[in-house]
């Protein structure tokens, strides 16, 4: 490491000297070699010049140094020490001729861009790939920007070429997913372009590779889809099929976005999923029963001190309705996570309004209908509640709405004397 950063340093200092140069080039005809170092210029301190005077010759006299560095490394004895100097000698060569094409400005700290905002990165040693030019970063010389929204990265020198808006803008506006699956229409009603960039593109890779992406179902060149994969929700919503899929850059970002978003509404899309996947249903009741706890807990003062209802922060959804699901809640579904959470989450709900709190007790209900047993409560599962007044009675006792609600009679008979007693 030491010597690599020793290395690096004498490089950004722009200074050979005539001891490296001599180890760099060495080989069984040592004389040969001396002499095409000095025709390259290597014996000279060509590199310092003011910031800024970066000139032609520069770039070509590192180019023919690096091509000499490839010479060298196949005429060497393979495994040799000497051939292993020379390729850490070729590696330092070709950052600095990357530097010299990329050199670094006072770039500013953030910058937007088509709806993306852009944030300089800090970081030197973590190995990036450009969205643009589909090329490596390299943090250690090169400046570059991710956007806080969607985490497109590309190098400070590409930011000018972006042409892609941010996937954040559309998530927000557009809040939907493609519920069909695959829907391709082929590659001549994209007149064998790029769906994205337009790049000409055919199945046979000349001269641009088309991959399909899995969730539009249209065609990219490998500058905009690189084989990344994701959970399709079409096929989840429709197979109940979670293999990862390959997909374009784009919709891999908007998927990851939509990740967490409860825009599914199952009970429209396909009904028929709660008749054969039986964690959506245990799933479903659990939900229901959480929904009915809520009045117990915005009107409970230890209940909102102890901020029970942050247990569900990760997924408010589930104490606003039992309808909305999101892809993760479908993934969690069926790996059986969000089974075992829900129900835990349920235990201490349940624990706070039948034991923990003397408040909460005394809005339970006795069942009017046999007037037995212990205090009701409508997430119970044994029991039954009136649609109408939400009284709860026993399971056996009401049958399902079958048998006429005690409560809705009082009330429909003290309306009736109200009616004549004005």
């Amino acid at each position: 490491m030491a010597y690599h950063e020793r290395s690096v340093c004498d490089l950004n200092q722009y200074h050979v000297s005539t001891e490296v140069r001599s180890e760099i080039f060495s080989s069984e005809s040592k004389t040969q070699s001396s002499e095409r170092a000095v025709d390259l210029g290597l014996a000279e301190d060509h590199f310092s010049r003011p910031v800024g005077s970066v000139v032609a010759s520069d770039v070509e006299q590192l180019k023919q140094a690096i091509a000499e560095c490839k010479r060298l490394i196949l005429e060497l004895p393979e495994h040799s020490g000497k051939q292993k100097d020379t390729v850490i000698k070729l590696i330092h060569l070709r950052l600095k001729l990357q530097e010299l094409k990329d050199p670094e400005e006072d770039e500013p700290n953030l910058q937007v861009l088509l709806e993306h905002r852009f944030s300089k990165e800090k970081s030197k040693s973590v190995k990036q790939m450009c969205d643009k030019c589909s090329t490596i970063i390299w943090g250690l010389i090169q400046t570059w920007y991710t956007c806080t929204g969607c985490y497109y990265r590309c190098h400070s020198k590409c930011m000018n070429l972006i042409n892609k808006p941010c996937v954040r803008s559309k998530v927000s506006h557009q809040s939907e997913y493609e519920l069909s699956i695959c829907p391709e229409v082929g590659l001549d009603k994209q007149d064998y372009r790029c769906a994205e960039c337009r790049t000409p593109i055919s199945l046979r890779g000349v001269p641009n590779e088309a991959r399909q992406c899995d969730y539009t179902g249209q065609y990219y060149c490998s500058s905009c889809h690189w084989n990344d994969t994701a959970i399709i929700p079409a096929r989840v919503i429709h197979n109940w099929a979670f293999e990862p899929r390959k997909v374009c850059r784009t919709s891999m970002r908007y998927l990851a976005l939509m990740m967490s978003r409860p825009v599914l509404k199952l009970k429209e899309i396909n009904p028929l999923l709660f008749n054969f996947v039986e964690e959506l249903v245990e799933i479903r009741k659990l939900r229901q029963d959480i929904l009915l706890m809520k009045p117990y807990f915005i009107t409970c003062k230890e209940a909102m001190e102890a901020r029970l209802l942050l247990h569900l922060q990760d997924r408010q959804h589930f104490v606003e309705n039992d309808e909305m699901y999101s892809l993760q809640d479908l993934i969690d579904s069926s790996s059986g996570r969000l089974s075992c959470s829900l129900t835990e989450i349920h235990t201490t709900f349940a624990k706070h309004i039948k034991l923990d709190c003397e408040k909460c007790q005394a809005k339970g209900f006795m069942c009017e209908l046999c007037k037995e047993g212990d205090i009701l409560f409508p997430f119970d599962s044994h029991t039954s509640v009136c649609h109408d007044c939400f009284a709860v009675f026993h399971r056996d006792c009401y049958y399902d709405n079958s048998t006429t609600c005690p409560r809705c009679a009082r009330m429909l008979e003290r309306q009736h004397e109200d009616s004549q007693n004005p």
